[in-house]
Parts: structure tokens; sequence; C-alpha cells
């Protein structure tokens, strides 16, 4: 017994320079090789809703996509961004993407080169997807587009006549989607969604959001404004393993090239190392406590 105690004690005094190098490692290890550590994901409820109804959407579909978060926020959201996109190509599905913030505008586009950097798909812009431009106003551009789009938009982000492009014949109005998919960080967000335009015109809605924005949707989600939530880096690994599984499962999929290799998305990694290194720190809070109730005692 005497012996253990010892072990504690010496646990609990560990230098500490040795404390930040292990953790330190049980983050950068998932990170750089992912495919040493795979952790188990319990999928959500939420998640699985979100799958369902996006893989319900038919070949050809339109789907108007809402960009509304930046750079501080893109580690949480952007993973899901790039597996919702996935899942809706490998499906055949039109993508409008929208930004409703500033930034938005660069996350779209960022979103969209990599998968089209991913090789997984042949898909070409103006076939597969528009990218619309930025505007200022917030509520009021959602409540353009629920009402005349072409009030809203002249222009793509490459300043090309919406006149010009072929996706775009029909589109008028929130009613010529099939869908809306909303990547939300703050305001406006899929609360705005549901108030101006898709609860009005019963446009189906599903939401990726932030950890902190998840209680201020719950009640839409209860009622079933919004069709499942993706709530944070745990509801992008989530998505990402359900698509990586369709994908691989998926062999006959006429849009998915044969060749590309399928690798799962970054949210799945960073989901390894947060859970490593959660668990390191509360292992040596453990070992620390115990240290310091067996040498107060040996004082006593």
């Amino acid at each position: 017994m005497e012996f253990i105690k010892k072990i504690f004690i010496q646990l609990g005094q560990l230098d500490r320079r040795f404390i930040f190098l292990l953790i330190g490692l049980s983050v950068l290890i998932p990170l750089l090789k992912p495919d040493w550590i795979n952790i188990p994901i319990k999928t959500t409820a939420n998640s699985k809703i979100v799958f369902e109804e996006l893989n319900n959407l038919k070949e050809g579909d339109k789907i108007l996509v809402s960009f509304e978060y930046g750079a501080s926020t893109k580690p949480e959201i952007h993973p899901m961004s790039v597996a919702v996109l996935q899942h809706l190509f490998s499906n055949g599905v039109k993508v409008y993407t929208v930004p409703l913030w500033p930034e938005g505008l660069m996350m779209a586009k960022y979103a969209i080169e990599e998968v089209v950097s991913s090789d997984l798909f042949n898909i070409q812009e103006h076939v597969d997807y528009v990218s619309l431009p930025y505007k200022a106003g917030g509520e009021i551009i959602i409540r353009g587009i629920a009402t005349d789009i072409r009030s809203i938009f002249t222009q793509d982000v490459n300043n090309v006549l919406l006149t010009d492009i072929p996706m775009m014949t029909g589109i008028n109005d929130i009613t010529d989607f099939d869908f809306v998919f909303d990547l939300s960080a703050g305001v406006p967000g899929n609360a705005e969604w549901v108030q101006f335009a898709c609860d009005e015109y019963k446009i189906p809605l599903s939401s990726g959001c932030t950890s902190i924005m998840v209680t201020d949707a719950i009640p839409y989600v209860e009622s079933g404004q919004i069709r499942g939530i993706l709530a944070g880096m745990p509801g992008a690994a989530e998505y990402e393993q359900m698509v990586f599984e369709y994908l691989n499962n998926d062999i006959d999929n006429k849009y998915l090239n044969k060749e590309a290799v399928i690798v799962p998305g970054k949210a799945t990694s960073r989901m390894s190392a947060q859970s490593i290194a959660h668990l390191l720190m509360v292992i040596f809070i453990v070992f620390g406590n115990i240290s310091y109730y067996l040498i107060r005692n040996r004082k006593i």
C-alpha cells in the first residue's frame, strides 16, 4: 500500500513541462495522423434527421445554402459545410450558395473549392452550383429572397448575369427552392430564415450552427420549423461520419468518381484531439488531488 501511495505522490508532482508536452502531443497526433487514432462517434438524433432530410432530396432538386459564419467560427462550422455539399452533390442536387455575412462569401468559396479539389465529383459552376454575392441587409435580404430574388441579385459572384445562367431559369423566389440549409454563427441565422422566409412559405429548413447557438434553435427544432440541427464540432463530426459511410457504401453512385479517395473530414480528427486532451486533463487533475491528499495526511 505504501508503494502505491508513493507512486501517486510522484505522479502528482510531475514536472509541468512534461504535462504540457503530453497535452500537446494528444492534440497534434490526431490532427496530423488521423488514421492512427479513430475514436467512435455516436450519432445523435438531430444529426440523423438532417442527413435523412437531405438524403431524401432527388436528382435535380434545388437547395439554397446560406453561409453566415466567418474565420472565428470556421473550425466548428466549415467541416459541416463541406460534408453537406459532398452529400448534396453525390445525389445530383443543384446547389445555390448565398452569404448573409461579409465573411460568408469567402467561406462559401472555400467550401466549394474544397469539394471541387477533392475530385470526388465532376461538378461545374453554373451547371451544378451557383454562387450568389454578398448583399448587406441581413433579414431584409432573406425577405427579398423570399419574395423576389432578382430584386436583390442580378449577377453571381463572377459578375455573370443571372439571366445568362441556365441554373437560374425559373428561380424567382423562395418557393422555387426545394430546401434551405443554413450554416450560421449568429444573426442573421436559422431563426431569421424561419421567421422571414421558410415558415411562411412552407419551405423545409435544416441548420448547422455553433454549439452555443443550439439552445436558441432547439425550440424551432422541436416545433418542426427546423428539421434537425448539426450542433457545433460534434455535429460536424457526426455528419462527416455519416457522409463518409454513405459514399463508401454507395458504390453504384453515378456522380461519384470511382478513382477518387474518400477520406474522413477534419472535424472527426479534431474531435479525437479534443477528447484525448480532455481525458488527459481529467486524469492529471485526479492524480494531483490524490497526491495532495496523501501528502497532507503525511504531515498531519
